[in-house]
C-alpha cells in the first residue's frame, strides 16, 4: 500500500499552473529563433489568453472574495492568497512582454522595413496623411465624454481602449476630464500608411500608426477652443462569465442571449491596464470613477491590448513566418474526395464512397496532418447527399463562422433526411455563433437539442445512420477536437471513422441520452462523462497499479491539455510509489509534482507548445503487453469528469494502436516546442543536443 499521501503539500495551484503554461506562450515570443511575425503571434496569444483568464478565473477569485468565501483549494490557498500570487507572477510576465515589443520586435522588424510607428516619429508627409485620415475616417464616429456634475463618470465596456484627458478652458481655467472611446470593432488597430508617400530609405513594406496615437494627437479637434493639459491611454477588463442557472432549451436560449447582453456592456471591473506614463492626477480619476483598488491595477510600459497583434499577420512577407506546412488527404480517403471526382484526378471507376473504405478498416485521422476538409468534413458532406442515408446526429461545441458542417447539415435536412444537431449553447465565448446557427438549423428543418440539464455537452461526436440492404448500419466519428473547419488547420486533434457495432450501439444510447429522458448508467465500450469515464480512468489505472506490485511490467502514457484532478492525480502518485512508469504530456496546467523523492520519481511530465495548440486526448496503458488505448474529448479535471457530457472511445485496431504510439513518442522526443517539468513544478525548455526533433514537423510528414 502506498504511503500516505498530504495532497496541500503534493498538489501544485491551478490558476498559477496556467500562468506557467502561458509563460511558455509567451517564451516562444522571446525566443530568437522564432520568425519575427511569429514572435508577434505568440505575444498576441499571450495577451488573448490573459485577458479570458481575468474575465474568468480572476473574476471568479474575485467573487469568492467578495462573498466572504474563506474555503482554501487543494493546495491549501484561499481566495485571497491566490489573487495576491496571480498579480506577483504576472507582473513580471508582463515586463518581459513590453520589453520584447518595444526592444526587440519593434526594432528587428524596422530592419525587415515593417515600421510600427509613433505619432512623433511620423515624417512630415506622412503626419499630413495620418491627420488627414482622422479627420475623414475616426474624427466622425468619435464621442468625447466629459465628466462633471451634470455628466456622470462613463460606463467604459469591457477590453476598450480608451483616451482618458485633462482639458482646460483658456478663458476661465477651468479643468475637466474627459474620456474617448477608440472604435475597435469597426477599424483596424493599426493604420496602415500608404507606402508611396514614405520619405523613408529603404522603402517600407509595411507602414502603420496606432490608432490611439492618432486620435491622441488630434484630441483638439473634438475639443475645439479647449486646452488638452494631459492624456493617458487605459483599458478596463470585466467579469464575463455568464451565470446559468439549470434552464430547460427555450428558457436556456433566452437567458443566454440576455446574458451576451450583460457580457457586452460588463460585469464588475477586474483589471484597469493604464499606460506607465499615466499622470497621477488622470490615474486618480479614473481609480475613483470606476472603483478600482490597487490590487487590480496594472501599469504598461507600452501599447495596451497586444491581442492585436495578430492584425500583422496579414503582412505578406513569407520569410517572417514558420515555413508553410500543408496537411494530406489521409491515404485511405484519396479514392474517396467528390472534389477529385468533379476536377478529374480520379476517374469514375477509381472512386469509391467513404461509407465503403470506413467499412473496410477502422481509420485514425490527425489533424491538421489529415486534411479535416477531406475527411470528417467529406464524411458529413457525403452522408447529406447519399441516397440510402436516413439520419445523422451530431454534437456541436465550436463551429466555425462559414461552417461547411453546418451547410451540409442544413441540405441532409433539405434532402429528407432526419437530423439531428445537439448545439451546446454554453460554449464559453462562443455562445453568440451557437445561438445563430441553432436559429438557422431549426429553420432548415434540422432538429435542435441543448444537452442535458446542468450538464455541458463537450464531447465530439457524429452519427450517420445509412440503409444497407435492409438493414441500418452506423457509421461514426468519435474526435478530440471540434467540429470547426478554422480551429482544424491550427489545433491537434485525432479522430476515429468507424462502422463498429458496439461502439454504434453505444453512441445511439449516448444520443438518447442526450436528447431524451434516458438514464443510461452503462456503455458496452465507450467511457462516458459524467457516467463511466471517472471510474474507468480510474480502473485502468489500478490494473497498472496492481500489475506492477505483482512484479509486472506496468506503464501509462497520457496526453491532455489539462491535469488538475486531485483523485486522478492521488492515483498516479500511488501508481508511482508502486513502480508504474508514467509519461504524461500536458499542455497546459498541471498540478502534479513529477521526479519527486518518495513521491512521484517514475513520473515525467513534458509540455508541447509550437506552431500547433496541442489538443488531442491520448490515454495508453500498457496491460501486460496487450496495451489499451483511448482517444476522446476529456481532459483531467473535474468539470470534465463530473460535470460535463464526455466520450472517450478505445482504438482496438493494432494498426492504428501503433500510429498513436508513433505519436507519442515523437511528442516525447520533441526538443524544439517541449518543456521538462522539474520536481519543483517549474518547467525547462529542452535543450536541442545534437539533432533537432519537432514534432509538428515530423508528424506532417507522416499520414494514415
Amino acid at each position: 500500500m502506498a504511503k500516505d499521501i498530504q495532497l496541500a503539500k503534493n498538489f501544485l495551484n491551478r490558476e498559477l499552473s496556467w500562468i506557467d503554461f502561458n509563460h511558455r506562450v509567451l517564451e516562444k515570443a522571446l525566443d530568437k529563433k522564432t520568425p519575427l511575425l511569429e514572435q508577434a503571434k505568440f505575444s498576441a496569444i499571450f495577451s488573448n489568453n490573459l485577458d479570458e483568464f481575468f474575465m474568468v478565473r480572476v473574476a471568479s477569485l474575485k467573487s469568492q472574495v467578495e462573498a466572504g468565501v474563506t474555503k482554501k483549494s487543494e493546495d491549501d490557498k484561499t481566495p485571497q492568497n491566490q489573487l495576491i500570487k496571480i498579480r506577483k507572477k504576472l507582473l513580471s510576465c508582463l515586463v518581459e512582454q513590453q520589453e520584447h515589443y518595444i526592444n526587440s520586435l519593434k526594432a528587428k522588424l524596422k530592419k525587415e522595413k515593417i515600421f510600427l510607428l509613433e505619432y512623433l516619429e511620423l515624417t512630415p508627409r506622412e503626419k499630413a496623411w495620418v491627420d488627414n485620415y482622422f479627420q475623414t475616417a475616426i474624427f466622425p464616429v468619435l464621442t468625447p465624454l466629459a465628466v462633471d456634475p451634470t455628466h456622470p463618470f462613463p460606463f467604459v465596456s469591457n477590453l476598450s481602449l480608451n483616451i482618458a484627458a485633462i482639458i482646460s478652458d483658456p478663458d476661465s481655467n477651468q479643468k475637466q476630464f474627459a474620456r474617448v472611446k477608440i472604435p475597435q470593432k469597426t477599424m483596424s488597430r493599426f493604420i496602415n500608411i500608404p507606402i508611396d508617400i514614405s520619405e523613408r530609405n529603404p522603402k517600407p513594406v509595411y507602414s502603420a500608426i496606432a490608432i490611439e496615437e492618432v486620435v491622441a494627437f488630434n484630441l483638439h479637434m473634438l475639443f475645439p477652443g479647449m486646452k488638452i493639459e494631459k492624456h493617458s491611454f487605459f483599458r478596463v477588463t470585466r467579469d464575463a462569465d455568464l451565470e446559468l442557472r439549470d434552464f430547460e432549451a427555450d428558457d436556456l436560449m433566452l437567458a443566454i442571449e440576455q446574458g451576451l447582453r450583460k457580457r457586452r456592456m460588463g460585469g464588475e471591473i477586474v483589471r484597469l491596464e493604464v499606460a506607465h506614463s499615466m499622470p497621477q492626477e488622470i490615474l486618480d480619476l479614473l481609480m475613483e470613477g470606476m472603483g478600482v483598488e490597487k490590487a487590480d491595477l496594472y501599469h504598461i510600459n507600452g501599447l495596451l491590448g497586444l491581442d492585436e497583434l495578430f492584425e500583422l499577420m496579414e503582412i505578406n512577407t513569407p520569410h517572417l513566418f514558420n515555413v508553410q506546412q500543408q496537411g494530406k488527404i489521409p491515404r485511405s480517403l484519396k479514392n474517396s474526395q467528390y472534389g477529385l471526382l468533379e476536377d478529374g484526378s480520379i476517374k469514375q471507376e477509381e472512386f469509391k464512397s467513404i461509407f465503403s473504405i470506413i467499412k473496410r478498416k477502422d481509420i485514425l485521422l490527425h489533424h491538421p496532418y489529415d486534411l479535416f476538409t477531406n475527411s470528417v468534413e467529406e464524411f458529413i458532406n457525403q452522408s447529406a447527399d447519399d441516397p440510402l442515408v436516413m439520419g445523422i446526429k451530431m454534437t456541436l461545441y465550436r463551429v466555425s463562422k462559414d461552417s461547411p458542417i453546418i451547410a451540409a447539415l442544413i441540405r441532409a435536412a433539405e434532402n429528407g433526411k432526419q437530423v439531428m444537431a445537439l448545439v451546446e449553447l454554453k460554449a464559453r465565448f462562443d455562445e453568440d455563433n451557437n445561438i445563430q446557427w441553432a436559429k438557422q438549423l431549426e429553420k432548415s428543418g434540422v432538429h435542435v437539442v441543448y444537452g442535458v440539464v446542468g450538464l455541458k455537452t463537450h464531447t465530439k461526436i457524429a452519427l450517420v445512420v445509412r440503409k444497407e440492404k435492409e438493414r441500418l448500419r452506423s457509421y461514426f466519428h468519435i474526435g478530440t477536437g471540434n467540429y470547426n473547419s478554422k480551429t482544424a488547420r491550427q489545433y491537434t486533434d485525432l479522430g476515429l471513422l468507424s462502422v463498429q457495432p458496439e461502439l454504434g450501439e453505444d453512441l445511439i444510447e449516448l444520443f438518447n441520452y442526450l436528447t431524451g429522458f434516458s438514464k443510461q448508467q452503462s456503455f458496452k465500450k465507450l467511457l462516458v462523462a459524467p457516467v463511466t469515464l471517472r471510474a474507468g480512468i480510474e480502473t485502468l489505472i489500478q490494473r497498472e497499479i496492481n500489475n506492477a506490485r505483482n512484479g509486472k511490467k506496468a506503464k501509462i502514457r497520457a496526453k491532455v491539455n489539462s491535469l488538475v484532478d486531485p483523485s486522478i492525480i492521488q492515483l498516479f502518485y500511488e501508481a508511482s510509489q508502486a513502480g508504474v512508469k508514467i509519461e504524461l504530456i500536458v499542455r497546459g496546467m498541471c498540478c502534479l509534482y513529477p521526479k519527486k523523492d518518495g513521491l512521484s520519481e517514475n513520473i515525467t511530465v513534458v509540455s508541447i507548445v509550437g506552431r500547433y495548440l496541442e489538443h488531442s486526448r491520448i490515454f495508453w496503458f500498457y496491460n501486460e503487453g496487450k496495451p489499451l488505448v483511448y482517444i476522446g474529448s476529456a481532459d483531467l479535471m473535474r468539470r470534465n469528469l463530473d460535470r460535463r457530457v464526455e466520450a472517450v472511445t478505445p482504438i482496438e485496431d493494432n494498426d492504428l494502436k501503433q500510429k498513436i504510439d508513433m505519436i507519442l513518442e515523437t511528442y516525447l522526443c520533441d526538443n524544439v516546442n517541449s518543456w521538462d517539468m522539474q520536481s519543483n513544478g517549474k518547467f525547462i525548455r529542452k535543450a536541442i543536443k545534437q539533432t533537432s526533433r519537432c514534432s509538428h514537423t515530423e508528424l506532417m510528414d507522416f499520414t494514415c
